[in-house]
């Protein structure tokens, strides 16, 4: 049994090899020149303007998280969408239909969580409780 996948071990396992031995190879035979160009931001031919190290506002990562999930949802419920008539013809098509029903559910739910939780609201409000003395 765990023979069979003694083939995909040494697939992965070459994988990583071919890297860290490319990624090593480039370390070693590459030129070393430190420069005070170099360290610079790239702006196509304009004059640089400030760091290239600034913070990005972490309120995108909520936007971006969304916006993946419900991506992959649309990529998991298209092949729904199109072997459905197969499913309807095999008199599956009720049981397939709750299937997608309780998918589609389950991420509405959890949109709501994000909406409620107000992880979607750009400015947020710090409550400040009140301190007993």
């Amino acid at each position: 049994m765990l023979i069979d996948f003694a083939g995909i071990l040494v697939f992965f396992l070459f994988g990583i090899l071919f890297v860290v031995l490319n990624m090593g190879i480039s370390k070693l035979l590459s030129p070393k020149v430190e420069d005070a160009v170099k360290a610079i931001p790239y702006e196509c031919g304009e004059k640089p303007v400030g760091t290239t190290w600034i913070r990005f506002n972490p309120r995108y990562y909520f936007y971006a998280l969304a916006f993946l999930i419900f991506d992959v949802e649309i990529a998991f419920m298209y092949p729904c969408a199109v072997a459905y008539k197969s499913w309807i013809s095999r008199g599956q098509g009720s049981s397939a239909f709750l299937e997608v029903a309780l998918f589609v559910l389950i991420l509405i739910a959890g949109f709501a969580y994000m909406w409620r939780r107000g992880d979607l609201n750009w400015i947020k409000t710090i409550e400040l409780s009140e301190e007993v003395s």
